[in-house]
């Protein structure tokens, strides 16, 4: 089969590679489609290896169709051959197979297509571990969703809202912030006219002080945002794109009994991720398949054009998610 590696000039390349073999909890999946993640660009470089037991090269979330299943998985799973899956994986996904256990591997939501069902695992479950498990997001509160034209973004802001909750999220010009209006989010702040901290401190004092921020910026306005969070609010950090240093005040901390929490998906065991799909499947696909919900693509190219892709998100450009095409619908 073939698969996307990396050369020496830290280029992408499609290359003939050994098919896999399937194990006996594990699903072979012939890939439809690939969605790029920010952690696809650190993996080029060399930054951000595939964990133990995975492919090589990179991908995080695919979808195709089922194409051999390890005995255990036979039994277990309730897959058979031909059906159509999306999965979440550890590494692997730039190729023309896969092979996953039976336990990260979810079914398809009616009436998408490859494209966008391999859209969802990663940034799906990344935003549902952190609105709901790590922050315990509930209907009528409030989330700050920063980076509100990341990818990430464009899947938490609506999560979020078709689950009640109020957003406030954050760009970098007011371009951006009418570009992102679709994704529904209640306050769109302009982080270079207006101060984040200031306007978080002016909504906890109209008693709507937020209640769950995911954040994939940190930094200095992680420490200055802090302490306008509301009584036993949950901060989750999920990355430090905007630096990895700022000073927080104890007080605050202490006296509001916030949680200053770091989480990431991919250290998670293959049980927890198990579970976690499960509850997607359950309370999420329902609000994709009624159209409440709906992924968000900005750009669909073919695999060969890998590089390309990955330079729209070196550029910032995408709101959305980039998805590689292996074949076609």
């Amino acid at each position: 089969m073939k698969a996307m590696l990396v050369n020496e000039k830290q280029e992408l390349v499609w290359s003939e590679v050994s098919d896999p073999v399937v194990k006996p909890e594990e699903v072979l999946i012939e890939i439809h489609a690939a969605a790029l993640n920010r952690a696809d660009l650190l993996q080029r470089k060399g930054a951000y290896p595939s964990p133990a037991g995975w492919p090589q090269w990179m991908g995080f979330e695919v979808a195709g169709t089922v194409k051999q299943l390890g005995e255990t998985a036979q039994r277990k799973s309730g897959f058979k051959i031909g059906d159509k899956v999306c999965a979440l994986l550890g590494g692997g996904g730039y190729a023309e197979y896969v092979c996953a256990p039976y336990g990260m591997v979810m079914p398809m939501p009616e009436n998408l297509s490859f494209a966008e069902a391999a859209s969802l695992p990663e940034a799906y479950a990344t935003s549902y571990l952190n609105l709901f498990y790590e922050g315990h997001l509930k209907a009528g509160q409030t989330a700050f969703i920063p980076a509100g034209a990341s990818g990430l973004a464009s899947v938490a802001i609506p999560m979020a809202k078709a689950f009640g909750a109020r957003v406030i999220t954050s760009v970098l010009s007011d371009e951006i912030a009418e570009k992102i209006k679709p994704l529904g989010a209640d306050i769109v702040i302009n982080s270079n006219k207006e101060d984040v901290a200031e306007i978080l401190k002016a909504e906890e004092e109209k008693g709507a002080a937020v209640n769950v921020s995911m954040d994939c910026l940190s930094g200095e306005t992680l420490g200055r945002s802090l302490p306008y969070m509301a009584e036993g609010g949950y901060w989750i950090v999920i990355s430090t794109l905007a630096g990895t240093q700022t000073n927080i005040l104890l007080r605050p901390l202490l006296t509001k009994g916030l949680h200053l929490v770091g989480s990431m998906l991919r250290k998670r065991s293959s049980e927890e991720k198990s579970a976690l799909l499960g509850e997607l499947v359950e309370k999420v696909w329902p609000k994709l398949e009624s159209g409440e919900m709906k992924p968000s693509v900005y750009k669909v190219l073919p695999v060969e054009q890998a590089m390309e892709a990955h330079m729209i998100l070196e550029r910032g450009e995408n709101i959305g998610k980039v998805v590689l095409e292996v074949r076609g619908e």
